[in-house]
């Protein structure tokens, strides 16, 4: 028969045995709740559903409803028939809030069918290539990259030397015709515009793992254009980016061999720290800190690369600019809007006080994510136009 002190001792190897399984368990969830986080930030998203309802077209108007993003003042598009047509509206004319709907300016169908049904909404407002949609002579090129040939635009200049290249790099889960928003401005700077793809945007070749990397592997597919630019007559490249195409950017110009042939850098709504994005957006979608904090750290471990299913680590504290301010060395213009839902505008600030010497910051309102051209055009233009020439 047991004693009293053995029946103690039992119970309490129990607890222990229980709570330990319980800490295990717990710990499973976390981990694997990381791993879907880190693998959510990292994966391309392949489909992009239509986000909007056309209800009424007029022959110099069209009534919507869908995302936040149609009643920001500004110039944009409509992805129509799955993307096989395009339309550009405009300014907001009347707001139905009881409806929720908006009517706006039509601007312009460029190809397919404008009828009442479901779209997209495209934040890009044009939507083939600069020769279809801006009269500019383009040619279709691929630049060898280290995964295979990447589709291309070149746009030469007309005028000035032809020996100043803007390359242009788009953001994360967009595609070239982010870019073509900024070439008129380019182009009458007398810069010839390259516009690459890069890998796992969709139109380049996949990458080892099919997974973005934040930048740190990108790069490599800018360093390829750049070359091509090279050995085309460019002697003096200016860097434009976009939100993750900014990041690409700020890694180019740190490691690349080509960096010196840089002369300076555009970035708009560009990330210079993942770390506070990814706290952003897991605050957004009530990600427990302790997991985005978890899977954050995950990324950029050798030993978890399977789990995550990276070929390559991605160590975002790499990608802290604020923290390496010291070390950028390029003159750089920045625009950020303070209304920037996706990527926190803090960071660009911290980044603009710490580099006064370096750092031209042009700040915006009303934007949502790199729409700063779509609400004021005119002001994009004149700043870009000014700082590179």
């Amino acid at each position: 028969m047991a004693t009293t002190r053995t029946v103690a001792e039992r119970a309490v190897t129990y607890g222990s045995v229980a709570a330990a399984s319980a800490i295990v368990g717990a710990g499973s969830v976390w981990v694997g709740g990381a791993t879907y986080f880190a693998r959510r930030v990292l994966t391309p998203d392949p489909v992009r559903p239509d986000d909007t309802i056309i209800h009424v077209v007029h022959s110099d108007s069209v009534t919507l409803s869908g995302t936040e993003d149609i009643v920001v003042p500004g110039r944009y598009g409509l992805w129509l028939d799955g993307g096989r047509g395009h339309a550009r509206i405009g300014g907001v004319l009347e707001v139905d809030h009881r409806r929720q709907r908006v009517r706006r300016e039509l601007l312009g169908v460029d190809c397919g069918t404008l009828q009442p049904g479901p779209a997209r909404f495209n934040s890009y407002y044009w939507g083939r290539d600069p020769q279809t949609d801006l009269g500019l002579a383009t040619e279709d090129v691929v630049v060898p990259a280290e995964l295979g040939p990447m589709p291309a635009w070149i746009t030469p200049a007309t005028h000035g030397t032809g020996d100043r290249w803007a390359i242009l790099v788009h953001g994360r889960g967009a595609r070239r015709i982010e870019a073509i928003r900024a070439v008129p401005a380019l182009h009458a700077a007398g810069l010839t515009c390259l516009v690459p793809s890069y890998r796992n945007d969709g139109e380049a070749p996949v990458g080892p793992d099919g997974r973005y990397n934040l930048g740190l592997s990108e790069w490599r597919d800018i360093e390829d254009a750049v070359s091509m630019a090279l050995a085309r007559g460019a002697r003096e490249i200016i860097l434009v980016g976009w939100s993750m195409g900014g990041a690409i950017v700020l890694q180019f110009l740190d490691r690349s061999r080509l960096a010196s042939v840089v002369s300076r850098a555009v970035l708009d709504g560009p990330v210079v720290d993942w770390g506070q994005v990814l706290k952003h957006h897991a605050e957004l979608h009530r990600v427990p800190a302790p997991v985005s904090h978890l899977g954050s750290a995950l990324m950029g471990q050798h030993w978890a690369k399977r789990l995550v299913g990276v070929s390559e680590s991605v160590d975002v504290a790499r990608t802290d600019w604020v923290a390496r301010a010291e070390e950028l060395h390029h003159p750089m213009l920045l625009i950020h809007s303070r209304d920037d839902e996706f990527v926190p505008v803090g960071p660009s600030e911290e980044l603009a006080q710490a580099r006064p010497d370096l750092i031209t910051y042009e700040p915006w309102s009303l934007a949502r994510h790199c729409k700063e051209w779509n609400v004021d055009p005119r002001r994009w233009d004149a700043v870009v136009t000014d700082f590179v020439r």
